[in-house]
């Protein structure tokens, strides 16, 4: 693991919504860390990544979740969209608690989320751009929001957020949002004064 908190502790902690950076490289990694985010997102290991940031890193691509400490991640995704076979959901989730990762459980739908929390209850879920509702990746994540349970932590996904869009998701309800590392500027902290 990386950082000394877990994933889960990252966006939990503190007021508001938690920045949640999508990098690929080091330099992009320790930019957002410099910029206010939380935690970061990769979705290719990075070689000495924890070298470099002491914040979580959420593994995105697909797959099992060893790849995901073998990245030295913190916490990996399990989607909804890939559990095919009966029993999947379930084995993934066991497996990535069990090697001490955090589970975040990716949904893009009302009824993935159902089944999700029928079969396994997660803490955290990632409400899916995947999914856009009439209103883009915000209006889909905000369609999703009050189906989730109070004391989930609820995680949306909009890669070119602007400040209006955290703000809204913020006061929706939204414990993080993932965006491109290169958003980041203008997203952390307050909104510069009107002048």
């Amino acid at each position: 693991m990386t950082g000394a908190r877990r994933f889960s502790q990252a966006i939990s902690e503190g007021d508001g919504i938690s920045l949640v950076a999508l990098v690929g490289d080091l330099e992009s990694a320790r930019d957002a860390e410099e910029q206010g985010a939380e935690a970061l997102v990769v979705s290719l290991p990075i070689q000495g990544l924890g070298e470099v940031t002491a914040l979580p890193v959420l593994w995105r691509p697909p797959g099992a979740p060893e790849s995901a400490e073998q990245a030295g991640a913190d916490a990996c995704v399990v989607s909804m969209g890939f559990d095919e076979e009966d029993g999947d959901l379930e084995r993934l989730h066991r497996e990535a608690l069990a090697l001490g990762l955090d589970c975040v459980v990716e949904v893009s739908s009302e009824e993935e989320l159902e089944r999700a929390l029928e079969r396994i209850d997660p803490e955290i879920l990632l409400l899916s751009s995947e999914g856009e509702g009439d209103g883009g990746p915000l209006g889909g994540a905000l369609e999703l929001l009050p189906d989730v349970p109070a004391g989930k932590l609820a995680v949306a996904e909009l890669n070119a957020a602007g400040r209006h869009e955290v703000d809204e998701l913020e006061r929706a309800g939204v414990d993080a949002v993932i965006v491109d590392a290169r958003n980041l500027t203008g997203l952390a902290g307050e909104p510069p004064p009107e002048v």
